[in-house]
């Protein structure tokens, strides 16, 4: 009878608490995607360095849940065309291909870098996974302090998504965060494809950077959604 005494105390003396613990939908415009989160994220503005030497914007948004630790990190690929040409490359890696390849790699890169290298760390799940037909890549690694993360990230209009859910050795797996990502237009409607999505490159836009056209990062329509995204 103490112990419940105890706590209700602590409920009735702490709302907050209880309410800040409480998962809801967290919908942003600006990055167009939708995911489960318990409070309100913190924000901050970080720097990606890519795989062809290249660097790129983002915001990470990240929440604690007591001892569990989430975050998603957007990382915007739109620009990558004028981000190669402002950078000196010989003339046998002036072509579309190479940038073109930071954006479509950029899933199992990051894969690599964020959670295959972790030091101290072991994987013990690595395989494509999907999320509303958008294909990405899902890994759970068990790290040396004895935490457990599941990680997510896939690739979609050209926006790399990761997600990231570490939680205690004896918590429930926290899947169900890297599952609730949705995506949604500039109007903040819920996208919903009928088959599996292919991410369509930019345009080439600039002349001597490669060659233009369909196949070649030219403006093809993704079927998956009747037409362009």
């Amino acid at each position: 009878m103490r112990l419940t005494g105890f706590v209700l105390v602590v409920v009735l003396l702490s709302p907050a608490l209880a309410v800040a613990q409480e998962w809801d939908e967290y919908l942003n415009r600006d990055d167009r995607f939708t995911v489960n989160m318990a409070g309100q994220p913190k924000v901050e503005v970080m720097s990606w360095p890519s795989e062809y030497g290249l660097t790129f914007p983002g915001r990470v948004y990240s929440f604690t849940r007591g001892p569990e630790k989430y975050s998603i990190t957007v990382i915007d690929y739109n620009d990558a065309e004028k981000r190669y040409a402002e950078k000196p490359h010989p003339p046998s890696f002036r072509q579309a291909m190479y940038w073109q390849i930071d954006i479509l790699a950029s899933v199992q890169y990051a894969a690599t870098r964020l959670y295959r290298k972790r030091q101290g760390s072991m994987v013990t799940y690595d395989a494509w996974h999907y999320i509303d037909l958008v294909p990405g890549h899902q890994l759970h690694l068990t790290n040396g302090d004895g935490t457990r993360t599941i990680a997510g990230i896939y690739l979609h209009d050209n926006r790399l998504y990761i997600l990231d859910a570490t939680v205690p050795a004896k918590a429930p797996e926290p899947a169900l965060f890297v599952q609730s990502l949705g995506f949604i237009d500039a109007d903040g409607q819920r996208i919903r494809y009928n088959q599996i999505y292919a991410n369509r490159l930019p345009p080439v836009t600039l002349a001597g950077r490669g060659r233009g056209g369909p196949g070649n990062g030219g403006n093809v329509p993704n079927p998956a959604r009747g037409g362009a995204n």
